[in-house]
């Protein structure tokens, strides 16, 4: 609890394979982000009904999570315009994980800003009505024969470079919550444990 970043999020633009959207939620967990954003995906899964009863039960869509989904908040959004505005009014930078001629190195990113880092569905990435509403392209360097990672391997690495950013600058030395959200998460965290789920 000391240590979640309420500052640091995802939005995950129709990201459809259970197994990347858990192990997406398992990373965000391993460097302390509080709530995900997703946009579900229209076919397969998580489609929003089934991410709506998935998320207020506390469940993983796949075991891969390591029980992740129950320490890290999930958000879902109609669509990209709705998601967008809603992380904006919170005065976050969404930065966009995505190939463009405007695109920069992920490391070259200020994550101890307000951050939200964009990832786009599986076969096709981030959505051109995403891109552009996007602050910034960042990427990921490639030297070999494939073009990019796997989504949920993207974003792994590129939420650990927050970390790191956030470790240099004392993020993690200080509780980053206020009391009254400290208080409702703590709550929410022990009546899942209370009802077996830890």
């Amino acid at each position: 609890m000391n240590k979640r970043q309420p500052d640091l999020t995802v939005l995950m633009e129709r990201v459809h394979k259970p197994h990347n959207f858990s192990a997406i939620l398992r990373s965000c967990d391993a460097v302390g982000v509080l709530e995900a954003h997703a946009i579900p995906a229209k076919h397969g899964i998580p489609n929003l009904e089934e991410a709506e009863d998935l998320s207020l039960k506390g469940k993983t869509f796949n075991e891969t999570s390591g029980s992740a989904a129950k320490w890290v908040g999930l958000q879902l959004h109609a669509d990209t315009a709705s998601a967008f505005a809603h992380l904006k009014a919170r005065g976050f930078q969404v930065l966009a994980a995505h190939f463009s001629e405007r695109a920069v190195d992920y490391r070259q990113a200020d994550y101890t800003r307000p951050t939200c880092i964009l990832l786009g569905t599986e076969k096709w990435g981030v959505s051109p009505e995403a891109a552009e509403l996007a602050d910034a392209h960042i990427l990921i360097p490639m030297v070999g024969m494939v073009q990019s990672l796997n989504v949920s391997v993207a974003a792994a690495v590129i939420l650990f470079e927050a970390q790191r950013q956030r470790l240099q600058a004392g993020f993690y030395e200080q509780v980053r919550l206020a009391p009254e959200q400290y208080e409702a998460v703590l709550q929410s965290w022990m009546a899942r444990h209370a009802q077996g789920q830890g």
